[in-house]
């Protein structure tokens, strides 16, 4: 039962998003976004709890990978005609990971160093 509950709560906030997305057409944000943020501001408020989304939100998590196949096949068959554009591709995934990379490290370091916990260069 705490199962269906817990789902029912993550499809209401889904819907939730999904709806703003459909009544503010005029804001560019994803359906997907609105519903973070409306799970964001239900368990910061306390209206949701924590314990009663986490066990299923994890198991949701847990089978996300397989969520990716569908685009990434639909990616290569529509990429199978764009030789052109895969350098341009690779560069950028290359650039943006290494990016990414170099961001999160200083982050974390600088979150470190805060708490006095680490060793200060």
């Amino acid at each position: 039962m705490k199962i269906i509950k817990s789902l029912a709560i993550i499809f209401l906030v889904s819907f939730l998003g999904e709806a703003l997305h459909v009544l503010l057409p005029f804001l560019p944000i994803p359906a997907s976004i609105y519903g973070l943020v409306i799970m964001l501001a239900g368990l910061l408020s306390g209206a949701i709890k924590l314990e009663s989304v986490q066990k299923t939100a994890g198991w949701l998590i847990a089978f996300m990978p397989l969520m990716f196949i569908g685009p990434s096949v639909q990616l290569m068959v529509s990429l199978r005609g764009q030789g052109t554009f895969i350098p341009a591709f690779v560069i950028i995934s290359i650039v943006s990971t290494i990016v990414v990379m170099a961001v999160t490290g200083m982050v974390c370091q600088a979150l470190i160093r805060k708490r006095g916990e680490g060793p200060h260069d």
